[in-house]
Parts: C-alpha cells; structure tokens; sequence
C-alpha cells in the first residue's frame, strides 16, 4: 500500500451560530483548528421548518403550460 495516500484525520473544534462549540475529527484544517459554521441546523430554515420563500416567479407554470400536451407514455 502507498504510504501518505490518505489525509490527515485530527481533532478540530466547530463553532455553531450560537457561538456553542463541540469538537469532533475531520480531514478539515489542522488539528486544533476552529470551523465557524455561516449556517447549522439551529438556526436555518430548513431545518427548523421556519418561513420559506417562494423563488419561482411563474417558472413551474410555464413550464407546465409549454408540456401540458406531452406524454410520457410511449407506445
């Protein structure tokens, strides 16, 4: 087997929204290193079921009407 073929795997902290932390090991970093985190499962939307917007602006619509004849049973 190659030697070095696999990253090193170390203990990295993770730093939540929140400003709580917790450690846990990753190939991320070095070891000791902080991973602040932009978005985590407290604070987002999808995780916390919270208000979503709606970025469609007619785009299923249309493209249901440019389709509405098409069927996809082939015979």
């Amino acid at each position: 087997m190659k030697k070095n073929l696999h990253p090193n795997y170390h203990t990295i902290n993770v730093e939540m929204t929140d400003g709580s932390q917790f450690q846990t090991r990753s190939t991320w970093g070095s070891e000791g290193e902080t991973l602040k985190l932009e978005i985590d499962p407290k604070s987002h939307s999808a995780w916390t079921g919270g208000k979503q917007k709606i970025l469609d602006k007619g785009r299923v619509s249309k493209f249901n009407k440019k389709f509405k004849n098409f069927n996809s049973n082939n015979k």
